[in-house]
């Protein structure tokens, strides 16, 4: 089985972290190290760059991203594979109703789509969530717990499941399902998208202001060589 990650925090930069380098207030959420979080990062099959700021921390250490990835797109364009191939699709995460709502959305676009099983974000125990998606003999899960949580998720549980992918995702649910909007294509086209979720949502104002520390951060790292 193989899981995917999407990083607002790069692999690029965390790989080039040394333990004694102090950004671990770059891990998201700050339940676990840098260092730990980097190795569940590196555990996965693979890692894509859903930020800007990770394209340019890339650029600034000469490791240059082709572009950005974002997860829903990701995700919305393997909805036909999907679909073509007959493979049951699992959603977890999420606020209560939202997975349902984004299931009836792909069903729209892909009415021949299996979804198998949906199931919030807000379980107790990870044991009900491994338990629910085998039963739907799922064969793809888009995790959508957030990181760092999507992230332990795939990787604690890598044995205990019994699909062939796995896909940390995020927000996509609400996007797919409409609650959340996306930014104008313009804004995305100009690597603007961070400035529309901030005014729509400016209590993420404080989480932002660590991007410049992340970007300081590279340049440091470039410096030491």
């Amino acid at each position: 089985m193989a899981w995917f990650s999407w990083g607002k925090y790069g692999m690029s930069i965390l790989r080039g972290c040394n333990d004694d380098d102090a950004v671990d207030e770059y891990v998201p959420g700050g339940t676990i190290t840098k260092a730990q979080f980097r190795a569940v990062l590196n555990a996965a099959a693979l890692v894509l760059p859903d930020g800007a700021g990770v394209v340019l921390g890339a650029k600034i250490l000469k490791t240059p991203l082709k572009q950005k990835v974002a997860g829903i797109e990701f995700a919305q364009n393997l909805l036909p594979i999907l679909e073509e191939t007959g493979k049951r699709l699992f959603l977890l995460g999420s606020k209560p109703g939202i997975a349902e709502a984004a299931a009836e959305k792909m069903l729209q676009k892909h009415p021949k789509l299996c979804i198998c099983g949906t199931m919030d974000g807000y379980f107790k125990e990870d044991s009900e969530a491994v338990r629910r998606i085998n039963e739907a003999q799922a064969d793809v899960v888009y995790v959508c717990l957030g990181a760092p949580k999507q992230e332990n998720f795939m990787h604690a549980h890598t044995a205990d499941l019994k699909v062939k992918l796995m896909i940390g995702l995020g927000g996509t649910l609400d996007g797919i399902a409409g609650t959340v909007k996306r930014a104008p294509r313009w804004m995305i086209r100009l690597q603007l998208e961070w400035l529309y979720r901030l005014i729509k949502e400016p209590r993420r104002l404080g989480r932002m202001m660590r991007l410049p520390k992340f970007v300081f951060a590279a340049i440091k790292m470039r410096m030491k060589g």
